[in-house]
């Protein structure tokens, strides 16, 4: 930067010149002096310049950035709604696993009912079977039994009497 350096200059006629004393006022060269300020003139033009296209290109580069971050916050936001509507699908696949289960284990409970029923009404009909079978078989079976302990009762009884009979002629031939 040219200008500051001139400044300088300016600053250095200042310190060296030679002074008043008691006044605080210096002796200067005008012409240097003009000369300096002349230059500092056609300098400046260029320095502003410099300057403005530095304070633009600030601004560009400070609004390339609020872009940039306004950019990545939407994009940001985006991620978030998607990740909650990932949250709220997620939710949903599990209230509609949880409602299968509940199903599944309904239905699971109904076919074990549904079984125990079905054995039931098996248990039932054998135990009619039995039933027939022994009111079939085993009626006939005890009335025949019957039959042949009445006949050996009556059997026994027979000889029984034929042996008390017995007795009877055997007394009646020794009483005699």
């Amino acid at each position: 930067m040219k200008v500051l350096e001139l400044l300088d200059e300016i600053e250095d006629i200042v310190d060296t010149s030679s002074g008043f004393p008691l006044t605080g006022k210096i002796l200067v060269d005008a012409e240097e002096l003009m000369e300096i300020v002349r230059e500092i003139r056609l300098e400046l033009p260029d320095e502003i310049q410099q300057a403005q296209w530095i304070k633009e290109e600030r601004q560009r580069i400070l609004e390339e950035a609020k872009h940039e971050y306004e950019a990545i916050l939407k994009d940001a936001r985006t991620q978030a709604e998607t990740l909650i509507e990932n949250d709220d699908i997620t939710i949903k696949a599990k209230q509609r696993a949880d409602e299968i289960m509940r199903v599944a284990e309904e239905n699971v409970k109904n076919i074990k009912i549904s079984t125990f029923d079905y054995i039931d009404s098996i248990l039932y009909n054998f135990q009619n079977k039995i039933d027939q079978l022994n009111a079939t078989y085993f009626t006939d079976l005890f009335s025949d039994i019957q039959k042949t302990f009445d006949q050996i009762n009556e059997t026994l009884t027979e000889n029984r009497n034929e042996i008390k009979d017995m007795i009877y002629k055997t007394e009646m031939e020794n009483d005699n």
